[in-house]
């Protein structure tokens, strides 16, 4: 069956909540800071009219993003509180971070982006705000 032109207009504000979302997972996997000091910039530069879909999509990616630095700042305080970087549990600490906390903020980004992609809302589980 064809598809029409109909179906694939862009919902309003998709685009900007993949960029969101996108931008999200490039500061976990790719370019750390940067990648959210361009989230800030895209979300204090944002147009007063902005679609409540790009507007969800950020408010939660940069919510997440707040939160898996300080998930980061309390595994390097647990590493140093519990002998220093050169301490045999160092590389406990290290992989029980990422294999729980730093995997599962990937994984809900993943379906953050998903979610953006079909135009739909998403609210991360225990880290989001709330869309209205």
């Amino acid at each position: 069956m064809p598809v029409s032109a109909d179906s694939e207009q862009e919902i309003p504000g998709q685009s900007l909540a993949v960029w969101a979302e996108t931008l999200y997972l490039s500061n976990l996997l790719i370019v750390p800071g940067l990648a959210f000091a361009a989230l800030l910039w895209l979300y204090f530069k944002r147009p007063t009219d902005m679609p409540m879909l790009a507007l969800c999509h950020l408010r939660q990616t940069i919510s997440a993003s707040l939160w898996a630095g300080a998930l980061l700042v309390i595994a390097n305080a647990a590493i140093i509180l519990l002998g220093g970087y050169s301490a045999a549990n160092t590389w406990v600490i290290v992989i029980i971070y990422f294999t729980t906390c730093h995997s599962t903020l990937v994984l809900l980004g993943v379906l953050g982006l998903a979610k953006a992609m079909a135009g739909q809302k998403y609210v991360f589980p225990l880290l989001g705000r709330p869309c209205e």
